[in-house]
């Protein structure tokens, strides 16, 4: 497959003003939800992004079209999943997270189905045994950095590196109550620094907001309109982004052979696994199970790093040499279970030093 991007993915990938309230996507002919054409309706997050071709291909497969609902940010997304859980607005869900999961898992919002292709996938990206939610995509978060910005002082070093002086008020990061990227950056610095000792994560966040953090809602502000790396008139050359990020500017350059302007200290990463799974109560279950099947296949799972510059879940899918090396084998995890049991006494402990 072609990883070439074209002129409207350019511009999605400046803007990530992607989705209306709903995207048709199927025979055009025919119309979306039309009594001749079966329909299956996908709700995801407002930074999903998949080429058209690809979601053509599985309309002409199946003779099912596609209808993609924009859920808003992954944390809306799952808490309108839950607040609908038997009553869903759409017949899949694209977009719970690793960090989000348990609470989905809790409130039946999935009913079990487990693909012929899962097999495929990595054993270590499945986290639920009874196959509720599938495996799709998974990426890194870290920091990344503007490597034109940097020559005195040199790149920060991690974590620890941007409550340096050196780096006051250089760094953009995601609110984690609405951000998953800002909630997978708050969790790897509980990881790092614990909740005990001399030095905690909460000490920690209280050095960062010292040193003049920028916090924003969303992925697409911190990168797009704050950070200088992605070329858009940003002001701060530090953000919370992925480890693939660099791979996208490459990708998305105005010119050939541009090499990255932008890099990642991924050293501190936080490993963040994307699922899809069959809302409960939807009355399209044989086509949402077509859906999932597709998501794992050989073309959408080729398409993903591309189009969400994220991995993808399936093993042995190639990637475009822009991405370099595979992902740290040694990024940052913690259990889903964990997570869910302290989530939102961290969130308001992360309030209470950061924005009050």
């Amino acid at each position: 497959m072609q990883h070439a991007a074209s002129s409207r993915q350019k511009i999605q990938w400046r803007s990530r003003g992607w989705l209306a309230a709903a995207v048709c996507l199927g025979v055009i002919a025919t119309g979306c939800g039309s009594d001749e054409q079966r329909t299956v309706r996908l709700v995801t997050h407002g930074d999903w992004e998949m080429s058209s071709d690809v979601l053509e291909a599985f309309t002409s497969e199946t003779g099912i079209a596609i209808e993609v609902l924009d859920g808003g940010s992954a944390a809306v997304l799952v808490n309108q999943a839950v607040l609908t859980a038997g009553n869903p607005v759409a017949d899949v869900l694209f977009g719970i997270d690793n960090t989000l999961l348990s609470r989905a898992l809790a409130a039946d919002v999935c009913v079990p189905y487990t693909s012929p292709n899962l097999t495929a996938v990595s054993p270590g990206l499945v986290l639920d045994p009874e196959h509720r939610v599938t495996p799709i995509d998974y990426g890194d978060v870290c920091l990344n950095y503007d490597l034109l910005a940097f020559t005195d002082p040199p790149p920060p070093s991690g974590l620890i590196g941007i409550i340096d002086p050196a780096y006051r008020g250089m760094t953009v990061v995601q609110d984690p109550t609405l951000s998953s990227p800002g909630l997978a950056f708050m969790l790897t610095t509980i990881a790092e620094f614990g909740e005990s000792g001399e030095y905690t994560w909460l000490d920690y966040w209280a050095d960062l907001r010292a040193n003049d953090v920028t916090v924003v809602s969303s992925w697409s502000t911190a990168y797009f309109d704050r950070f200088t790396g992605a070329r858009s008139g940003g002001d701060l050359p530090i953000v919370v982004s992925y480890a693939t990020s660099p791979a996208a500017e490459v990708l998305f350059a105005t010119e050939p052979d541009t090499v990255a302007s932008t890099a990642s200290l991924t050293e501190d990463c936080f490993r963040q696994i994307e699922f899809a799974g069959i809302l409960a109560g939807t009355p399209n279950e044989s086509e949402a199970q077509a859906l999932i099947d597709f998501m794992l296949g050989q073309a959408f799972q080729e398409a993903i790093a591309p189009n969400m510059f994220v991995y993808p879940a399936r093993t042995g899918t190639a990637l475009h040499p822009a991405f370099g090396t595979a992902p740290d084998p040694n990024a940052t995890t913690m259990d889903p279970d964990m997570i869910d049991a302290n989530r939102e006494r961290w969130l308001a402990e992360w309030t209470d030093v950061v924005l009050r």
